[in-house]
């Protein structure tokens, strides 16, 4: 895929196929042609092709970010069963030239992705070329300079979601937490500004990291604690992202009933996201410093498997009464948190694919926002809905932490209630953010968006890279405040 700019008038520009944005449905008017059709009875993906003069109509349901993304992609999947190579535009403005441009970027290139790697007849991809004209632009707030920077922005947002959806969408058979450590290992090749530190099983027993090293017990699969750093010379902050990287997660002796064991090679969404949030950031030279601290392990069962009733001391010194194995994502969080911390982060932000009941309050395609600071929480919120990601903020509540309390330990790690899950799972990783850190953590609970058996908007089947762009989006405003 290749994405171009030009200030050549859109006549000017050759290629197979030219795009119409139209916000009426009813199409017709703007063609002499017999072939276009209208809207309402085209059962296609908001789009309608006109042979004879070579248009390809696409639906833009509002002027917004998130709906030229839409356009793009509809426009992406249409063309792309065509025996076509390029395709030209005009760009769509809306408030801000550097967004519209990512947002035509980001929808041209998610469209485009696919996960064929087990399949026996793989689809050649098609290899088509956007170039995107400004010629019809009468603003002159324009900015040729801003409209390149957003293509470019775009692109990478895309190529680092691409990467992680690869390693989400893995199978566990292959995708081990020793694959894990080998593709952070690969990515800090890659990147000469990013450096990778992989810690086995001796350091994490030296660390004390005994919750981490509880859920992995009855894996064949060693565990390791991926550190990835930035450090650009001029770094205005120091972020750290934590991600929960189960590679596979069959409950433990709290055994998953088999429909829900399915799909759990996702729950590595976290650290998959953790790993691509800081390619982004390092590719778009962002002047702060950041660390992905994963924790890569699986959850089996086994004769030397952690049982319920068990009791933990993790790395902070908090005792933890194991009363489900299930539970085992905020267990190795605890530890890789309590590690962290020992950088002395500005902001602390970590993203798993923690709770069920995340997913039965906020849906499928909604993250949810934890954290004791309620104007970073609003912050991060506000930075979210310009990312294309959807988030809410989920409020603690300090009669909920009655319900993780333990007789025998510090804390326990299920709630007495099946009542508000995700916030009670929120409350127990509290436990583990000392107190100079209380107001810098952010608690990404992705489980619902993370990874969808459908193709939703311009996702396709599987991994969406959940937390990733909106990541990426908090970062940059961040230094914005910063000037």
């Amino acid at each position: 895929m290749k994405i171009e700019f030009s200030t050549k008038k859109i006549e000017q520009i050759k290629a197979d196929l030219e795009l119409v944005f139209v916000v009426n449905k009813n199409i017709k008017k703007f063609s002499k042609s017999k072939a276009v059709f209208d809207f309402t009875q085209y059962k296609g993906e908001g789009t309608c092709l006109d042979i004879e003069n070579k248009i390809l109509y696409v639906e833009l349901k509002e002027l917004d970010y998130e709906s030229i993304r839409l356009a793009f992609s509809d426009a992406f999947k249409f063309a792309s069963k065509l025996n076509i190579k390029s395709i030209k535009s005009p760009c769509i403005l809306h408030e801000c030239v550097v967004k519209s441009f990512v947002a035509m970027a980001e929808g041209f290139l998610f469209a485009s992705y696919e996960f064929n790697k087990y399949k026996s007849e793989k689809k050649d991809s098609k290899d088509l070329k956007l170039i995107i004209s400004s010629s019809e632009i009468n603003n002159k707030n324009f900015s040729a300079n801003e409209a390149k920077i957003g293509l470019e922005r775009g692109e990478i947002l895309a190529l680092a979601c691409a990467f992680t959806k690869d390693i989400v969408n893995d199978i566990p058979q292959n995708y081990t937490p020793l694959k894990m450590a080998e593709d952070a290992k690969n990515l800090a090749k890659k990147d000469k500004n990013i450096t990778c530190k992989i810690h086995d099983e001796k350091f994490l027993e030296k660390e004390k990291m005994n919750a981490f090293l509880a859920v992995n017990r009855a894996s064949v699969h060693p565990p390791r604690l991926i550190h990835l750093s930035y450090k650009p010379k001029n770094a205005k902050k120091r972020v750290v992202f934590v991600g929960k990287g189960l590679t596979y997660d069959s409950g433990g002796l709290s055994l998953k009933p088999a429909d829900y064991m399915l799909t759990m090679k996702y729950d590595k969404s976290g650290g998959a996201a953790a790993m691509g949030i800081i390619k982004a950031i390092s590719e778009l030279g962002l002047e702060i410093e950041v660390h992905s601290i994963i924790g890569a392990t699986e959850n089996m069962i086994g004769g030397d498997a952690y049982k319920p009733d068990d009791v933990l001391i993790s790395r902070e010194g908090v005792s933890i009464e194991v009363r489900n194995t299930d539970a085992e994502g905020r267990l190795v969080l605890a530890d890789c948190l309590s590690y962290a911390q020992d950088l002395k982060p500005d902001i602390l932000i970590d993203l798993a694919t923690l709770t069920g009941a995340c997913v039965v309050g906020l849906g499928e395609y909604t993250t949810g926002i934890m954290g004791n600071n309620e104007k970073l929480q609003n912050d991060f919120y506000e930075s979210s809905k310009k990312s294309g990601e959807y988030a809410t903020v989920l409020h603690f509540n300090p009669y909920l932490k009655e319900l993780i309390k333990s007789n025998i330990a510090d804390v326990s790690n299920t709630s007495s209630s099946r009542y508000g899950g995700a916030i009670t799972a929120g409350l127990f990783l509290e436990k583990f953010i000392r107190k100079e850190f209380k107001d810098k953590w952010l608690h990404l609970d992705i489980a619902g968006p993370a990874y969808v058996e459908k193709a939703w908007s311009y996702h396709s089947f599987g991994a969406s890279a959940a937390g990733l762009r909106m990541c990426v989006n908090f970062v940059i405003s961040l230094l914005r405040k910063e000037k």
